[in-house]
């Protein structure tokens, strides 16, 4: 009898499964302890939670709960395009900018096709990549920096779409505005770029990407509400783009996908930057702290622009391990080709010298 998998896309059978943070619920019923004491710095989410200002809305959101939500995301999009000098014809919605990566490989990917992104880069792309049976080119990146003179090397006429995660996640590395710039100008006209600003917010002089929207090059800027903003549970996400490009990728994205309470708490929160600076300002410490007690430990570390640091410990695997009996969630980068290597989100001061102390426990026994 024939298996379900022999009429199944082929390239499905053999496709990795994205594995995210170990959740907390999981965690506590492993250990067998009370969820509130699990300290989960592994998928680089706010510790101060959503805004006052977006929880808020949440609630009165919940009201409508029995209607569908604005389908064209009228209202963020305008708050957006106030926020950022561009028009709501730039800007589409997605749920978590996960699903706006999607809409790139269902406008622009076919078998053989091929993207081009980083050795160490957010492991989403070639996902989406193998889904759509494209092929996924990996420019080494030995000092964990994006080499963009290796991209310009590596396009092919199969080429279609390059990813640049600007900081890039695990590394936490920050490409600089010539770097970008330099690199934007040797780009065949054709080939789309997308840059994934999922930590923009984090960055002190962050690179200016929207010019290249402005001047209607095939660029996308993709940005989230998930990390600085505290809304990851929503999944809320947006691209940024010339209007033409954003039909192109309008075309391909299913009615209503994102929720009225998603819209509503972001539209809320992009206003209360008070809450934004109050994050950055924790981060800052928090990243301050980590690097110093790194560098104190003798343990090499990438210096981070994001709020997360990428430390080498050795066997992550077992690290990671024996973090977790102490109940401390972080992350191992083996599927990352990192496998000496762990990532640490940035929590409060308690729960970051909390992390540290256990850290120093768990190398010291080895």
């Amino acid at each position: 009898m024939k298996s379900i998998w022999d009429y199944a896309n082929p390239q499905l059978r053999d496709l990795g499964v994205y594995e995210p943070g170990k959740p907390i619920e999981e965690t506590a019923r492993e250990l067998g302890a009370d969820a509130a004491s699990i300290i989960k710095l592994a998928s680089n989410e706010n510790p101060l939670g959503p805004s006052p200002k977006a929880l808020e809305a949440m609630r009165q959101a919940l009201q409508s709960a029995h209607r569908y939500p604005d389908g064209g995301g009228y209202y963020l999009r305008e708050a957006l395009a106030a926020k950022l000098g561009l028009r709501r014809e730039n800007i589409i919605l997605g749920s978590g900018s996960n699903e706006v990566l999607e809409f790139l490989g269902h406008a622009f990917l076919n078998r053989d096709d091929e993207i081009i992104t980083s050795e160490h880069a957010f492991i989403a792309y070639k996902l989406i990549a193998a889904v759509f049976g494209a092929r996924t080119i990996q420019v080494p990146s030995p000092d964990l920096h994006h080499n963009l003179d290796g991209m310009i090397a590596a396009i092919t006429p199969a080429t279609r779409l390059i990813f640049i995660a600007n900081p890039n996640n695990p590394t936490g590395t920050l490409l600089s505005q010539r770097e970008i710039d330099s690199f934007i100008a040797a780009l065949p006209q054709k080939i789309v770029v997308a840059f994934d600003e999922a930590y923009f917010e984090y960055v002190e002089n962050p690179p200016d990407t929207l010019k290249f929207v402005r001047d209607r090059r095939n660029v996308i800027v993709l940005r989230t509400f998930s990390k600085i903003q505290g809304l990851a549970s929503l999944r809320i996400g947006y691209g940024l783009a010339h209007p033409e490009l954003i039909q192109v990728l309008q075309k391909t994205r299913q009615p209503f996908n994102v929720s009225g309470l998603a819209q509503a708490a972001a539209v809320a929160g992009l206003q209360d930057e008070e809450h934004q600076r109050k994050t950055k300002c924790i981060t800052d410490e928090g990243r301050a702290f980590f690097e110093q007690e790194f560098a104190a430990m003798r343990l090499e570390f990438a210096p981070s622009s994001a709020n997360f640091v990428l430390v080498k410990v050795g066997d992550a695997a077992s690290v990671f391990h024996q973090l977790l009996q102490r109940r401390i969630i972080v992350r191992a980068l083996k599927g990352y080709d990192l496998p000496e290597w762990i990532r640490i989100s940035i929590g409060t001061m308690e729960q970051n010298r909390t992390c540290i102390d256990a850290l120093k426990e768990v190398l010291a026994k080895a």
